[in-house]
């Protein structure tokens, strides 16, 4: 072999060497017979260095892969003796190769599986069990090729074959997968699963690493092999025998889930995961509460959550052929894990709740198509409900002022149990109603000592209830009395009890929220109008010390303003506490203004709204329209002639940066008038001449 080629092989070799290499791979690749060179080098183990090793394997691979059918039978053969010798090198060295390595060569069996087993290797499984027997890295090599084996031919993400990837033909590859698949169970699959339980009862104790190896293998292939071979007592002893060692219980978790995740016939399935859930519950499993290793209990919901689902599934499946006794066994069997649900759905820990929510949603859509519940069933439905607003309070932890990676995914989590508010909703609208109010009404009483994250939830679970308790065009006070008449007494309660004095930003954020939401309450009670402008107005909303309230709240503003529109007793005063937000702050001001650029374009849009929508004469609307207009205007020419003699680039750039948002505050506030009746655009009549003169152009 090229030697100084190898030596940019090495990642710190310099340019030179490196391109050298990739020339002499592409030589070995393209040549008829130098790629042996690789496969002797492999054989005889002639270097030490591993990227070496990995590059031969890289060569052999690519023959393998691309110019298989083009070999020769003696260069075939060649290519099978080559990876039997490195394997039984492997036997007898001391330390095993560097995982990426093992990996290489893996995949390298793997592929040479797929292109000979059919037909030149029928007995590729039998040479490499009767070679590694029960040696440790032997043992390690052939686990690692029935996973790239799988991968090769189980896998439906991964396209293989060159066919595949230059026609897009995938039928010749599904023929070819279907049929190792089938010759597989028929010549080998007892005896690899022989050697899997030999396996993991030789190495349970001396070896864990291998023994989770194993575990992952019987995984992935239990989907497609006869379930007799793995869901007999033998084996299912053994996987919980190592739910009770730390290193495999993960792992042994995993692979009790796969075997429950199997498809097969409901009434068997059903059977299947009772006996399952028997042996578990009898050696101690389902007493979470004493579980402290959180990492286990997440792989155990995990589990809990497919054998729930599956349940389910057989029960639809039952269902729908009317077999009446085996659909309410299969009920009555997932009624009798509600109780372990429950207990995981509650955990302190997200990650063990989260892994359960799919169990939790189907129960619950199974709940709604039955005709009637029963006294156990609408307790459960209770817990559920309990359990949800628990799970979505906020924790001391959570960052507000500078959320992470943690606060995301307690976003992500909170949607999950948004959607089974939405299902309980569905399920049972009174029960869920009746909660939300007493959690409400009680934490509302004593919010003043209360922490932040119970009012803020109380607060939330009154906005969730717009979504779960949908109504047409937000009309959430007219129509059905009972849902009427307990929002608007928790509306009633929100915006008088002074609640959005409460300092903390998400309880002010969830105050003007939820005022948002249900806007429509102040058309039919527009008595509490003033207290909720002056909230909005004040130190709580636009001017609250925090930049994101401040932010959000000029967005919602805007949004409050537009739905109601006619506010004529308010207009003027409105106008008047916002002065101040509607000034464009130069940029040689130093100080921070109260609000973005963003958020005064939605200020004075709600200034337009206000004034083009009130019921004075068009001819106060004008005045109106021009004293917010003209200290824009004004401050639009100073700045314009400052940029007329500004030389500098960068002060340039940022005068007319401020210009530009002049002409777009001008714009929002023009947009109202646009939107509304004709005669409404007198309003602008007056004022339109002096903006040209300014140099507004729109």
């Amino acid at each position: 072999m090229d030697e100084q080629a190898l030596l940019g092989l090495n990642p710190n070799a310099d340019a030179r060497y490196r391109q050298r290499a990739m020339a002499y791979f592409e030589q070995l690749k393209e040549s008829q017979d130098a790629w042996e060179v690789c496969a002797e080098a492999l054989a005889k183990g002639i270097y030490n260095d591993d990227h070496v090793k990995f590059f031969c394997f890289q060569v052999l691979e690519h023959q393998i892969k691309f110019r298989h059918a083009g070999l020769s039978a003696v260069q075939q053969q060649l290519i099978r003796e080559t990876l039997m010798k490195w394997l039984q090198c492997q036997l007898m060295n001391a330390q095993p190769e560097k995982p990426f390595i093992r990996n290489k060569a893996a995949q390298v069996f793997a592929l040479t599986f797929v292109m000979e087993y059919l037909t030149l290797w029928p007995k590729f499984f039998f040479d490499l069990l009767s070679l590694v027997g029960l040696s440790p890295h032997g043992v390690d090599i052939y686990l690692r090729t029935l996973m790239a084996i799988d991968a090769e031919v189980v896998d439906r993400d991964i396209l293989h074959t060159p066919e595949v990837r230059h026609t897009g033909c995938q039928g010749a590859e599904t023929r070819r997968n279907t049929l190792i698949k089938d010759t597989m169970r028929e010549q080998c699959i007892p005896s690899l699963v022989e050697s899997w339980f030999q396996i993991l009862q030789t190495y349970q104790q001396s070896h864990p690493e291998i023994t989770c190896q194993c575990l992952e293998v019987v995984g992935a292939y239990v989907s497609w092999i006869d379930l007799n071979l793995i869901a007999n007592d033998r084996f299912v002893n053994l996987l919980l025998s190592q739910m009770s060692v730390e290193e495999l219980r993960e792992e042994a978790c995993d692979c009790l889930f796969e075997i429950v995740n199997k498809g097969m016939d409901p009434v068997d399935k059903t059977k299947l995961v009772e006996s399952l859930c028997q042996v578990l519950q009898s050696a101690g499993f389902f007493n979470v509460e004493q579980e402290e290793d959180v990492d286990f209990l997440a792989k155990f919901a995990r589990l809990v959550n497919g054998m729930g689902q599956s349940l389910l599934l057989s029960w639809t499946k039952l269902a729908k052929t009317g077999n009446v006794k085996d659909t309410a066994e299969t009920l009555q069997a997932v009624e009798a894990k509600v109780p372990l649900l429950l207990k995981l759905l509650v955990h302190e820990d997200d990650d063990i709740s989260t892994n359960v929510v799919g169990f939790c949603y189907e129960y619950l859509h199974v709940l709604k198509q039955l005709p009637q519940l029963t006294d156990q069933q609408k307790t459960n439905i209770e817990a559920v409900m309990l359990a949800v607003m628990k799970k979505l309070t906020y924790d001391d932890e959570y960052n507000f002022e500078n959320e992470g990676e943690d606060e995301a995914m307690f976003v992500e989590y909170r949607k999950q149990l948004k959607m089974l508010l939405d299902r309980l909703a569905q399920v049972s609208p009174e029960l869920l109603l009746e909660a939300v109010r007493r959690v409400f009404t009680n934490t509302m009483r004593n919010w003043q000592t209360a922490p932040f994250m119970e009012v803020e939830v109380a607060i939330r679970l009154l906005y969730m209830l717009g979504e779960a308790l949908p109504a047409s065009h937000g009309a959430h006070f007219s129509g059905d009395t009972v849902k009427t008449s307990a929002l608007q007494d928790m509306m009633r309660t929100l915006v008088s009890c002074g609640v959005s004095s409460y300092q903390h930003t998400s309880v002010a954020l969830e105050f003007f929220e939820t005022v948002v939401r249900y806007d429509k309450f102040f058309i039919v009670e527009p008595q509490y109008i003033p207290n909720v402008l002056m909230a909005f107005l004040d130190q709580r909303g636009l001017r609250h010390n925090s930049p994101k309230v401040r932010s959000r709240v000029a967005y919602l503003f805007s949004r409050f303003i537009k739905t109601l529109k006619h506010m004529n007793a308010f207009i003027e005063d409105i106008l008047t506490r916002i002065q101040d937000l509607l000034e464009l702050a130069p940029p040689e001001n130093g100080f921070p203004a109260l609000l973005t650029n963003d958020d005064q374009l939605f200020m004075f849009e709600t200034a337009g709204v206000l004034i083009v929508n009130g019921e004075t004469p068009v001819e106060r609307k004008q005045v109106l329209m021009r004293s917010l207009l003209t200290p824009l205007m004004d401050a639009f020419r100073l700045l314009l002639a400052k940029l007329l003699q500004e030389s500098e680039e960068e002060r340039q750039a940022a005068l007319a940066d401020c210009l530009s948002h002049a002409v777009g505050f001008a714009r929002s506030s023009s947009h109202s008038s646009a939107r509304s009746p004709p005669s409404s655009r007198y309003v602008f009549q007056g004022v339109l001449v002096p903006l040209r003169a300014a140099g507004f152009q729109s």
